[in-house]
């Protein structure tokens, strides 16, 4: 069903182009509105008639999965907005503040209903349930699940945090609906009112699949470190420049899904034709926007590449930094004679989660080369990685 609604109404399947993704976006929020509130009008009118409050939650839950549809395509709407003067890298982060707002509405109906649930268990009321009740919970049982298929498959095809809410939203209701089901079943069967535990069962597995959504959203507008599949590609990508040495001092801004800005570092020969150089980097800021759709800033340094000596201590203290850490890392490196004194200048990266104190670290390293040979004297500058 999904992969038919997607050849219906999606022709284009190129993510990349923002209308193609805005469409996406439209048939995920549509779906889900036309579903949700269907099922939520059926389960409401078999919860009243069987007196049933888990049913009943379960109704109203629905009823603010389509207002979380209808706020994520108002979200999609909004971050396909063209730049302006005050928003000159586009409108893209609404679609991570309306994937805000449906976590918090998933929040919030857990919480709600963990608080009606107590009621329930107090004054206690044994549904009237019969065949077609089951019935028509096992199909939005399987309904949901469905919906939850739907949304995960068009959330990784376009990379969505909003639909990826959405998604954890059906799996959480379609969860909660069999646990109804469950009560009902209990309850024909034996007699037995078991609606309000039921209901708490919902709400904690609601409120725990809530707060995980959130944190996950959370953590986009906050701004995480890029995937390393994506770091991989782009060092990969800038080998295929016979000048560039390497790359270091990558940095990843996400403003919204397909809107990367990256800058970096890039070594290149310090006897080399700047211009010639210059023309190097320019080519490959064009070249990454056409591979990765990202705009980019590169930053020449210019490194010894012909001198023995330069390049003999550039490898031992590296291998320095790898004995204290694996993870550590140099770049930057240079040396500067003064005749008694030899300065070996460089930036020691960490990662940004290290708990090593730089000073410590610096003296570590200081002592290890001084060892090397006593007129060589380390000035690191200790970093963090933001990769």
């Amino acid at each position: 069903m999904t992969n038919l609604l997607i050849k219906i109404f999606i022709k284009d399947k190129n993510t990349e182009n923002p209308d193609t993704r805005a469409k996406y976006g439209m048939l995920s929020s549509t779906t889900g509105i036309i579903v949700n509130i269907l099922l939520s009008a059926i389960k409401l009118i078999i919860g009243i008639f069987a007196n049933s409050i888990s049913i009943i939650s379960d109704a109203l839950n629905n009823v603010t999965d389509a207002g979380s549809s209808i706020v994520t395509m108002i979200g999609f709407k909004m971050s396909q907005k063209k730049i302006d003067r005050d928003h000159p890298w586009g409108h893209g982060r609404m679609e991570y503040i309306t994937a805000f707002i449906v976590d918090v509405l998933i929040v919030l109906v857990g919480l709600e209903l963990f608080r009606s649930s107590f009621d329930k268990i107090i004054n206690p009321e044994l549904p009237d349930i019969n065949n077609v009740t089951i019935i028509i919970l096992v199909i939005a049982v399987l309904t949901k699940l469905w919906l939850f298929i739907f949304y995960n498959k068009i959330a990784k095809i376009i990379n969505s945090a909003a639909i990826k809410g959405n998604a954890y939203d059906s799996i959480s209701d379609s969860v909660s609906t069999f646990v109804v089901l469950l009560s009902a079943i209990v309850a024909k069967m034996y007699g037995i009112s078991i609606d309000g535990y039921a209901s708490i069962l919902v709400a904690i597995f609601i409120l725990f699949t809530g707060f995980k959504a959130l944190k996950e959203t959370i953590d986009l507008l906050l701004g995480m470190k890029p995937e390393k599949e994506f770091v991989g590609k782009l060092e990969e990508f800038t080998k295929n420049y016979e000048m560039i040495s390497g790359i270091h001092d990558i940095m990843v801004h996400d403003y919204g899904p397909g809107r990367k800005i990256i800058s970096f570092h890039a070594e290149v020969p310090a006897d080399c034709d700047i211009c010639k150089a210059h023309d190097v980097i320019d080519q490959m800021e064009q070249d990454i926007y056409d591979e990765f759709n990202c705009i980019t800033t590169i930053h020449m340094d210019p490194i010894v590449t012909d001198d023995e000596e330069i390049n003999e201590m550039r490898k031992k203290t590296e291998e320095i930094v790898k004995e204290i850490n694996t993870e550590f890392s140099i770049h930057d490196f240079r040396m500067t004679d003064g005749g008694d004194r030899i300065n070996l200048i460089f930036d020691l990266v960490i990662p940004s989660d290290s708990k090593i104190n730089h000073d410590e670290l610096k003296n570590i390293v200081q002592e290890k080369i001084h060892s090397v040979n006593d007129k060589y004297y380390a000035v690191p500058k200790v970093e963090n990685s933001f990769v």
